[in-house]
């Protein structure tokens, strides 16, 4: 089997986003400000967390291509998303699922342009950061595993909603 290193990529977050939206749709827009703990991001706010991330990834690697992120580089970064995050996740349902959309739908159209060329770069960072670089690749991986991660999260709320995620439920049917 070929391994299509963007294209495969891109394929992958697409399927990521589709259950992200999927688990998102099913929750209902009365429980967006449920709030699982003191200190946690409510639904909204993990949604519009989600729909956020991407956009400072295609920044950093596409249009900036940096080769060194700074602590400074990152801060301005996630500042930026902060902002985008507080303005979505004010919205309704709706709007979040839109931007969920949309937003994966831009990220993973770019990840699956990239050459290999630019895949193999490596990206450095300063001490005490372990391992002091990674490859674009290995950042772009961590783009969907950082969704996996809060998606996570959200079927968990979803258990304590009282519902049964449509993975889990997917499951059950085949047995």
């Amino acid at each position: 089997m070929t391994y299509y290193a963007s294209a495969d990529l891109a394929r992958a977050f697409r399927t990521v986003r589709k259950n992200t939206i999927q688990l998102a749709q099913e929750i209902p827009e009365a429980e967006y400000q449920f709030r699982p703990a003191p200190d946690s991001r409510t639904v909204a706010e993990m949604l519009a967390h989600m729909a956020s991330q991407t956009s400072w990834v295609r920044q950093m690697h596409g249009v900036d291509r940096k080769s060194f992120v700074s602590f400074e580089d990152f801060q301005h970064y996630m500042k930026e998303v902060k902002t985008n995050e507080t303005s979505l996740a004010a919205r309704p349902k709706d709007e979040i699922l839109a931007a969920l959309a949309s937003e994966g739908e831009t990220f993973a159209a770019w990840v699956g342009e990239l050459p290999d060329t630019a895949l193999a770069e490596t990206v450095g960072f300063p001490s005490p950061i372990d391992p002091p670089q990674k490859t674009r690749f290995e950042m772009l991986l961590g783009a969907k595993e950082h969704e996996m991660h809060h998606r996570g999260q959200l079927m968990v709320i979803q258990r304590m909603l009282g519902l049964v995620p449509h993975l889990t439920r997917a499951r059950q049917q085949r047995g």
